[in-house]
């Protein structure tokens, strides 16, 4: 099994996680002939975005496994809780799924004063399909006229005008919004929020000016960077990423000691999922993301495929939740 994109030191502090309802009380076996018709995976943001990017990589792998459709539907809205709760609320048969995020299943519930759904009790974790560090990027021509070339720039900037610069985010409670929140808190500085329906609505408007900076995954602001539309300044992962080696961590470059905000994304199904169905969609997850073509795509984009077994995703979880709790109550961030 690959190892996990996620420092696996986190991953000791699971007592909770015992709790978890894996699979509800669902019946030891599914029902024959599964998937008897096309599988849905709701992607809680807009299209365009990481959490689409990958949905849309994985899904056709798994058609291929199944013999049977395996369609995206994008449900963007309230920082993935609208997706979200609509899988939660649908019939545990195993031909609806969740593309899960740090947001929905590791942020929220900290964040927000009440969810339309239970992260632990109303879903049975499949796998977690990959980790991906955040990049800070900016406009160019704003970059260039305010003289901000580096992470050190950013804050004596920000520093010097409080409010002047515009911190666009895929929406409250995603580790694009919190990593730009534990950024001004760790630097003293203050940017205006604005939330949106996912990464890739914010990245056009960051393209276009609109919008001064962005704290966004680096697979859907890779392409941008790539073609020198937006300015990288660093990732906010602990460590640099393969798919950008030249581009120093906020850590290194600021320098904010120990900044680390990174997402990750996986696959869940709704509570009472039968639990043969979920052992055959993390098998087959994992096989597709070990074939040689999409685990190059995948790191390109630089994603770090993972494939975790249901239990150990569920574990994850548990201490994501408490992690960026921590983070949440740091920050300062609020959602009303």
């Amino acid at each position: 099994m690959p190892a996990s994109p996620i420092d696996r030191r986190r991953l000791l502090a699971l007592a909770a996680a015992g709790a978890w309802p894996l699979l509800g009380s669902a019946p030891a076996r599914a029902q024959a002939g599964w998937p008897a018709k096309p599988v849905r995976i709701v992607v809680p943001f807009a299209a365009g975005g990481t959490t689409d990017i990958l949905a849309r990589a994985l899904a056709p792998e798994l058609g291929r496994a199944f013999g049977q459709t395996f369609v995206v539907d994008n449900k963007p809205g309230a920082g993935g809780n609208v997706g979200a709760a609509e899988v939660a609320k649908s019939a545990a048969d195993g031909h609806t799924l969740l593309m899960g995020t740090v947001g929905t299943h590791g942020i929220n519930q900290s964040l927000y004063p009440k969810l339309p759904y239970d992260p632990i009790k109303d879903f049975a974790p499949v796998t977690l399909v990959a980790g991906v560090p955040n990049v800070l990027v900016l406009n160019p021509a704003k970059a260039e006229a305010l003289k901000i070339a580096s992470v050190p720039d950013l804050i004596r900037y920000a520093r010097a005008n409080p409010g002047r610069l515009n911190m666009a985010s895929s929406g409250n409670g995603t580790s694009i919004h919190l990593a730009g929140e534990l950024f001004k808190a760790r630097t003293g500085t203050f940017m205006v929020h604005f939330p949106y329906r996912g990464s890739a609505p914010a990245l056009l408007d960051l393209i276009g000016g609109t919008m001064d900076l962005m704290f966004d995954n680096l697979p859907s602001a890779l392409p941008h960077i790539r073609s020198g539309k937006l300015k990288a300044l660093a990732v906010t992962s602990a460590q640099r990423s393969a798919a950008v080696p030249d581009l120093p961590t906020i850590a290194e470059a600021g320098p904010v000691p120990g900044f680390d905000a990174s997402s990750w994304f996986g696959l869940l199904a709704p509570a009472g999922t039968p639990a043969d169905v979920v052992t055959r969609l993390q098998q087959e997850s994992l096989k597709a993301m070990g074939t040689p073509a999409l685990k190059e795509r995948l790191l390109a984009q630089g994603a770090i495929p993972s494939g975790m077994p249901p239990a150990q995703f569920a574990q994850y979880i548990a201490a994501e939740t408490q992690k960026w709790g921590e983070v949440v109550k740091v920050s300062g961030a609020k959602v009303d």
